[in-house]
């Protein structure tokens, strides 16, 4: 097992320094997460660039949290599960609905149901959607902009997903209580 280095804003590369700064801000602390893949400047800013424009976009933050918890279990990212779990009920979402999709079921809010089906589907099929698939997601309310939009939520996961499945962070203290197998 290769173990990666978590990286404080004093250790880590120097081109990676803003982008934690920039999380422990959004945060208030740097994630594990995040600390393993400052490793990789390019990585690391990847994210913090892909992180401002998807929670900077069209959907609710509980909207995104639907999404990104969806592609954790999705892509069986330990660590994302259970941090994104523990930032869906602090965005208020029905602790039934985050179950639900910690248990790879749909949501019982229509909405919701319809962003976490469309994440689970994309990865499942590499992005190769159908029209069914396509027709399902804007017959629920939502525009085609926010169908790409998705693409986006789903890139910064998989940034963030196979980084946890490859670097293992622990699980920092306020997410254990969330903790999630696969």
């Amino acid at each position: 097992m290769t173990d990666f280095p978590l990286h404080t804003i004093e250790t880590a590369p120097e081109r990676a320094k803003p982008a934690l700064q920039q999380l422990q801000a959004a945060f208030g602390m740097i994630p594990n997460i995040a600390a393993a893949m400052a490793t990789s400047p390019a990585l690391i800013n990847s994210l913090v660039a892909l992180f401002d424009n998807v929670h900077g976009g069209s959907f609710t933050e509980a909207q995104v949290q639907i999404i990104l918890l969806t592609d954790a279990v999705t892509n069986g990212c330990r660590w994302a599960v259970a941090f994104h779990t523990t930032l869906a009920l602090k965005e208020g979402i029905d602790p039934v609905d985050v179950q639900a999709v910690r248990e790879g079921r749909l949501p019982k809010d229509g909405k919701f149901a319809a962003l976490s089906g469309l994440a689970k589907t994309m990865i499942e099929k590499r992005g190769r959607l159908d029209d069914e698939d396509v027709h399902r997601f804007l017959a629920a309310g939502f525009g085609k902009d926010h169908l790409l939009e998705v693409i986006a939520a789903v890139a910064a996961s998989t940034i963030t997903n196979y980084t946890g499945s490859i670097t293992k962070p622990p699980l920092e203290v306020p997410f254990q209580k969330h903790a999630w197998q696969d």
